[in-house]
């Protein structure tokens, strides 16, 4: 399915495979299972930069969470406690659609761009970005993210292309492994989701979970510990549309940010209690098959 200029991917009900061996046979397959989603990532001439306001992550626990993002950002409604997902609990979820619609070059491009401090000026030139704009803000800032020492326990790696997201997932979990997303009926804005019967967790103890970040083309920001547990689970809203939603706990938090959004939303403090969060549904949980 690969060749040098895109790249395309589907996820959906029934499962595919997905040969990265560049069609050759012998290449790593992966089974891409009921409940994913699907990932169109052909790169059409320059990549369009898609302006977001800059700032860190919610699901980047180095960082304390700003008063504006408490307020404003809408993945603050996805953080919640493991013991409260049970069938008939109802929560205020956002499953709206991302804006940012950056979608992943081919390895063979991404090799040949800078992705480094110490090349922001050749960077910004690349994508006629001024030095100084909000958009050189958001990509500076989205290097750095990529850059920093990941928290105790945690490998991380920024994957620029869909390949090399597999290549790390495969490396850290095995070959034989799978790959899900959120899939929400409707682009909802914030409504009361109930959990229905059907909460399922996922093999294993061990995930690797890809965050899209805001940049000039698809960057996703993939971390993996020993301490995390992920489930799929069946949700139905107020106005009676379903989700597919995964969840990814976390049951050591004793390294994050004491400030991290997480904590200010759930009133808990770190190392405590295990920590969830739904993945808005441009984000991939990748567990053993």
């Amino acid at each position: 399915f690969m060749d040098e200029k895109s790249t395309s991917v589907g996820v959906g009900k029934g499962g595919v495979n997905v040969n990265t061996g560049k069609g050759k046979p012998g290449g790593t397959s992966v089974n891409v299972g009921n409940g994913g989603a699907n990932v169109n990532t052909g790169h059409k001439g320059k990549p369009v930069y898609v302006g977001v306001k800059p700032k860190y992550g919610p699901f980047i626990y180095h960082y304390a969470a700003t008063e504006n993002q408490l307020h404003d950002d809408p993945n603050v409604a996805l953080f919640f406690l493991e013991k409260d997902m049970y069938p008939s609990k109802t929560m205020n979820l956002n499953f709206a659609e991302n804006p940012n619609k950056a979608t992943f070059i081919s390895r063979q491009t991404a090799n040949s761009i800078p992705f480094s401090s110490d090349k922001l000026p050749e960077i910004y030139n690349q994508f006629s970005v001024k030095e100084g704009s909000m958009e050189a803000e958001i990509i500076k800032n989205t290097i750095r993210e990529c850059e920093e020492p990941g928290i105790k326990g945690e490998v991380k790696y920024c994957a620029t292309s869909l390949e090399s997201m597999i290549d790390f997932s495969t490396s850290v979990l095995g070959k034989n492994v799978q790959a899900v997303s959120t899939v929400a009926e409707h682009q909802t804005q914030l409504q009361k989701y109930t959990i229905t019967d059907g909460t399922k967790k996922m093999a294993g103890d061990k995930s690797v979970v890809c965050h899209k970040q805001n940049y000039a083309y698809a960057v996703f920001y993939c971390h993996a510990t020993q301490t995390t547990r992920a489930y799929m689970v069946s949700l139905e809203g107020a106005d009676g549309s379903k989700a597919q939603a995964v969840a990814v706990c976390h049951t050591d938090t004793s390294a994050w940010n004491p400030k991290h959004l997480a904590f200010q939303v759930l009133k808990v403090k770190p190392g405590t209690v295990p920590v969830c969060h739904f993945l808005p549904q441009d984000h991939v949980v990748w567990v053993p098959n």
